[in-house]
Parts: structure tokens; sequence; C-alpha cells
């Protein structure tokens, strides 16, 4: 017997196409689930990331986070995306930098 797919949705996890670009944010915020992964890679605890965000409460921070392990590889793609785009923004920078005539 055939299973319908489930999907499964996130308290305090929105997806809106006109809030930043239709990448998963909590609740009526800006804040997107990436932002919490990252500070939760620089090793900072639920707490510390309400210290960063002090809008979001705990509850907000652990539906982030619980997105985020059941959708890795959706945020490490878009962590990876973020890194290539600053990468490339700097480098236009150094590049247009180099252009400058001398003084």
């Amino acid at each position: 017997m055939a299973t319908a797919a489930r999907a499964t949705t996130y308290p305090h996890i929105r997806q809106i196409a006109e809030v930043c670009g239709g990448q998963p944010t909590i609740d009526d915020t800006r804040v997107r689930v990436k932002n919490i992964v990252a500070l939760l890679k620089e090793g900072k605890n639920a707490e510390e990331m309400i210290a960063e965000y002090p809008s979001l409460n705990l509850a907000q921070v652990y539906a982030a986070l619980a997105y985020y392990y059941d959708n890795p590889d959706e945020i490490e793609a878009s962590l990876q995306e973020e890194l290539e785009y600053e990468a490339r923004r700097e480098q236009m920078r150094t590049e247009s930098l180099a252009r400058r005539p001398p003084k």
C-alpha cells in the first residue's frame, strides 16, 4: 500500500517568497535559519544566539535548529552560496581598487 508523502511543518519557521528570497526565516522576522546555524557553527549556544538576536525566544531558536537538522543539505548549500558570493564580492572589490590610479 502506497502512503502519501507528508510535509513537515515547523512552528516558528516560515518560507515566504517576498521575505529573504523565500529562504526559511523565523516567524515574522528577517532572521534566516542559516543565521542561527552560522552562530551554531561559531560554537554559540541557544542563549548566546538570543543575545545576538534579542527579539527571538528559545522556542524560535530551537525551531530553527530543528529545521536545520531535518534539512542540512538545503541550509549547508545556502551557507556555501553566501560564502561564494562574499568571496566574489571581495574579489571584485580588490580588482576595482587595483584599477584605481595611484595618488
